[in-house]
């Protein structure tokens, strides 16, 4: 175990009031402190970023959003427990970020393979659920992400548009858009809507995985309407 988890335990078991207090500590450091998703990370900084996400995507998928507590997943990555708070004020912030980092793992994926439909819409439609299925193999981790965004309140708006932004960007790539009438990314805004709600009504029970694609590729005929090209003929 690195050197900063064992000053990180020595330093709890010090205190008299033992870890509830070490937990208060810590978090009002987090509060002086925090790394900025916005601050450039030094390689170092980046290799622990990584390993507390994997950590936390790892305890979300064996037992999902209450199995990830932030002692854990301190213990799990080899890091101090202040030094966790300082990345990730919260639970809630970790998961979110967590769910920008799948995100991230599946554009990469998106990429090498991309969707092959004839039109925009077919190819976002697919590419959506080939995301859903990628969740959908992780259930757990799924439902923890998903409540966690759920949950977010003002506080965690950086991570939350960071998942916003990746979401964008898997769709524009998908239509093979670079520069977007405002009309375009309204109609994403509101694919990107589709799939998250979606999504919840799939993992609360509510709704079936043929279901999820019937919405999916329903919402995402408003590419087609949205095209320039269609514009100007309902103008002309």
């Amino acid at each position: 175990m690195p050197a900063e988890a064992h000053r990180d335990k020595a330093a709890e078991a010090a205190k008299p009031d033992g870890p509830a207090k070490a937990d208060k500590a810590a978090k009002m450091e987090a509060g002086t402190t925090r790394t900025s998703p916005a601050s450039p990370l030094t390689e170092r900084q980046e290799a622990r970023r990584r390993r507390i996400l994997r950590a936390s995507a790892r305890l979300a998928g064996r037992g999902g959003f209450d199995a990830v507590q932030m002692r854990e997943v301190a213990e799990s990555s080899q890091v101090a427990l202040g030094t966790l708070y300082r990345y990730f004020p919260s639970k809630i912030h970790l998961l979110v970020a967590t769910m920008q980092d799948q995100l991230e793992h599946m554009h990469a994926t998106l990429r090498k393979e991309p969707p092959t439909g004839e039109t925009a819409a077919e190819r976002v439609a697919e590419t959506l659920m080939r995301a859903f299925r990628f969740l959908q193999r992780e259930p757990q981790l799924a439902d923890a992400m998903v409540r966690a965004l759920t949950f977010a309140d003002r506080g965690v708006s950086p991570e939350v548009d960071q998942v916003s932004r990746q979401t964008t960007a898997i769709i524009l790539d998908s239509m093979g858009l670079e520069d977007p009438t405002p009309e375009q990314l309204s109609a994403v805004r509101v694919i990107e809507h589709t799939w998250h709600s979606a999504l919840i009504t799939w993992l609360s029970g509510r709704a079936s995985i043929a279901q999820v694609k019937v919405d999916i590729e329903t919402v995402c005929r408003l590419i087609d309407l949205t095209a320039p090209s269609s514009a100007s003929k309902d103008s002309g």
